[in-house]
């Protein structure tokens, strides 16, 4: 019977304290656009313009594709 002296404030405290979270959430507009966020995630840019240009000079021209990063990984296995 105690125990229910300190659980019953606690527990009026905590829905007390999630009333006004709740509260400041619905004034300050947290729940004004519901739709939006889910269109945002799958309409996104697949223009060209907004990729980063592709810098050659990082793997030399007569290096064949796959070698580049495998040249510095096989050197270290080696102990070269």
């Amino acid at each position: 019977m105690e125990t229910l002296y300190l659980l019953i404030p606690i527990s009026v405290g905590l829905v007390f304290l999630i009333g006004i979270a709740f509260w400041w959430s619905l004034r300050n507009g947290q729940f004004d656009d519901l739709e939006g966020p889910a269109y945002r995630i799958l309409m996104d840019d697949d223009s060209t313009s907004a990729q980063l240009p592709v810098s050659e000079s990082a793997v030399p021209p007569d290096t064949p594709p796959g070698e580049a990063a495998g040249s510095a990984a096989a050197a270290n296995v080696r102990g070269s």
